[in-house]
């Protein structure tokens, strides 16, 4: 049942962040299903690795994925939805201990947090130019032998 609620409040707040930068219609309901979907494969892959990482880097994917697909198909900018479909993904919990051990002077905690923060960062960064470029390509390839077809 706590998944289920996880799931639900990362699609409210992936809604609230779309409506706050005026995605409307259709756009809206799919940034909304996309952001339960990147939870809910952050939540299965958490709990079958263990490791947030990890999990993140399946999620993001998953969302990059999904949201390049649906931007074809939508005739959309990719950036409205995979913005949105990010936001349970954001590390905030992990960014707000990082801000209290340095206001703290916890060096030790702070280092830890901070560390964890930049490979959080990091992984969805590099699963979002991963999956692009990998577009990029295959659009190439596709149009290569459009041409040579037609």
């Amino acid at each position: 049942m706590q998944m289920v609620i996880q799931v639900l409040m990362g699609m409210c707040g992936a809604v609230g962040f779309s409506v706050l930068f005026n995605v409307r219609g259709r756009k809206l309901i799919a940034a909304g299903l996309g952001a339960a979907l990147s939870w809910s494969v952050y939540l299965v892959l958490f709990s079958v690795h263990g490791d947030k990482i990890l999990a993140l880097l399946g999620a993001s994917l998953t969302v990059a994925v999904l949201a390049e697909v649906l931007a074809r198909v939508m005739k959309a900018p990719v950036i409205i939805l995979l913005v949105p479909m990010l936001i349970p993904l954001i590390p905030g919990s992990d960014l707000y201990h990082m801000t209290t051990n340095l206001v703290l002077g916890n060096a030790p905690e702070f280092a830890e947090y901070l560390d964890l923060v930049i490979r959080e960062a990091g992984v969805i960064a590099f699963a979002i130019i991963l999956v692009t470029c990998a577009v990029q390509v295959i659009m190439k390839v596709y149009r290569h032998f459009a041409v040579k077809k037609g």
